[in-house]
C-alpha cells in the first residue's frame, strides 16, 4: 500500500512539472512594444526641446520610431487574437496528453520491468540476509586464510567443503573434498561427498568419476545413503529407470519413519513414474499371515477392519506417526472406503502441519493415491 502511495505521489509530481509551464500566460508582446515606442517618441521630443539633439537627428529618429510603432500596432491588431486562441488550444491539448500519458506510461513501464506479483519483504529480513551473506563470506575468507598458512589441516577443508557446495562453488568443493581424502584418509562418507561435489560441478550429471566415488563409498559401507541415492540417479540418467526404482524403493523400505531424506527419494520415484513403498512400514509377520489364511472371507474382512479401526484410534492419540498415517490411507483405499481415506488425509495434514518434512511425505502419499481435493 505504501509503495503504491509513493508511486502516486511521484506521478503527480511528474504531471505537475509538465503542466506548470503550460499554466503560465504568454506575454502580450504587441501591447508592450507599442507603449515602448510611444515613450521613445516623447523622449525624442523632450531632447529636441532641451537642445540635446539637432533638428535633423530628431526628425530621423522620429521617422524610425514611428515606423516601428506602426508595425507593432498592425501586428497587435492582426495576429494576437488568432495566435492566442491557437496557443490556448495547444496548451490544453498538451495538458490532456500529459494527464493521460504520464501515468499510463509509468504503469506500463513498471508492469514490464517490475515484479508487482511478488510480496513485499520486510526490511529486517533483507538486512538480515545481507548480514548473513557478509558473515558467510567473511568466515570463508578466514578459513581460506588459515588454510593458506596451514595447508595440511584436513579439518579446515572438511569444514569448508560443504560451504563451497552451498555457495555453488563446486570446483572449490571438489578440491576441498580431495584434500580431505588425501590428508585424513578414506571413508564411505568422504567418498560419497566427493561424488556429490563432482556431480554438482557437472550440473547435476553423475559423471563416470562421480559414479566411481559413489561405488567406492558403497564398497566401504553398503548402506551409505548418498551412495545408494546417486547410484540410482546415475541409473536413471542412463535410461535404466527399473534399476533406479529398485534402488530407491529399497532405500525407502530400509528407512526409519523419520529419516530426513525420505521426501527426496519419494519425489525422485514419482518423477520416473514408480510407486513409492511406505518407508519403514513393516508388513504382517508369519503368524499373522497363517491366522488370516484359516479365516473365512467375512472373518478376514472383519479382522482387517478391526486392525484399521485400532490404527485410526491410535493415530488420534499420536498424530506424529507418519508411517501409521501412510498405512491407514492405503488400508482405506484397499477397503474401497474413499470417503474415510479423504477424511484421514485431512486429519493427517493437520496433525503433521508443524513438521514440514513429514507433511511433504504425507502429501506425496495423498497425491499418489489420488486423494487430492
Amino acid at each position: 500500500m505504501i509503495l503504491w502511495l509513493v508511486f502516486a505521489l511521484m506521478t503527480a509530481a511528474a504531471v505537475f512539472a509538465v503542466l506548470w509551464p503550460l499554466s503560465r500566460s504568454a506575454p502580450e508582446r504587441g501591447g508592450s512594444d507599442i507603449a515602448v515606442y510611444r515613450d521613445q517618441l516623447e523622449e525624442i521630443a523632450r531632447d529636441r526641446a532641451a537642445g540635446l539633439v539637432g533638428e535633423a537627428e530628431a526628425e530621423a529618429a522620429k521617422v524610425e520610431v514611428s515606423r516601428r510603432l506602426i508595425a507593432a500596432a498592425d501586428a497587435a491588431e492582426l495576429e494576437l487574437p488568432a495566435s492566442g486562441g491557437s496557443a490556448l488550444w495547444r496548451r490544453r491539448l498538451t495538458a490532456i496528453a500529459a494527464l493521460v500519458l504520464v501515468p499510463a506510461g509509468a504503469a506500463a513501464l513498471y508492469l514490464m520491468l517490475g515484479s508487482p506479483q511478488l510480496p513485499g519483504e520486510p526490511l529486517e529480513a533483507r538486512l538480515r540476509a545481507i548480514h548473513n551473506d557478509h558473515s558467510i563470506a567473511s568466515l570463508v575468507a578466514q578459513v581460506e586464510a588459515h588454510l593458506a598458512k596451514n595447508p595440511d589441516d584436513a579439518r579446515g577443508y572438511e569444514v569448508l567443503a560443504p560451504v563451497y557446495l552451498q555457495l555453488g562453488r563446486f570446483d572449490d568443493a571438489v578440491n576441498a573434498r580431495r584434500k580431505v581424502l588425501a590428508l585424513a584418509g578414506e571413508t564411505a562418507d568422504r567418498q560419497a561427498e566427493l561424488g556429490e561435489a563432482l556431480t554438482g560441478a557437472a550440473n547435476g550429471i553423475v559423471t563416470a568419476e562421480a559414479k566411481k566415488a559413489f561405488e567406492r563409498a558403497l564398497a566401504l559401507d553398503a548402506k551409505d545413503i548418498k551412495g545408494r541415492f546417486f547410484i540410482g540417479l546415475a541409473a536413471e540418467q542412463d535410461g535404466d529407470t527399473a534399476k533406479a526404482a529398485a534402488l530407491w524403493g529399497a532405500m525407502l523400505k530400509d528407512a526409519p519413519p523419520d529419516a530426513p531424506w525420505i521426501g527426496t527419494v519419494r519425489r525422485a520415484l514419482a518423477q520416473i513414474g514408480a510407486e513409492p513403498p511406505i518407508a519403514g512400514a513393516p508388513g504382517p509377520n508369519a503368524s499373522d499371515v497363517a491366522a488370516a489364511a484359516q479365516m473365512s472371507e467375512q472373518d478376514r474382512g472383519a479382522m482387517i477392519r478391526g486392525m484399521v479401526a485400532r490404527l485410526a484410534d491410535r493415530l488420534k492419540q499420536n498424530g506424529d506417526d507418519i508411517a501409521g498415517w501412510q498405512r491407514l490411507l492405503r488400508a482405506y483405499m484397499v477397503l474401497n472406503e474413499r470417503d474415510k481415506a479423504q477424511a484421514a488425509a485431512s486429519d493427517a495434514k493437520r496433525a503433521l502441519a508443524s513438521d514440514p518434512e513429514k507433511l511433504r511425505q504425507i502429501e506425496d502419499v495423498i497425491k499418489s493415491l489420488g486423494l487430492e481435493s
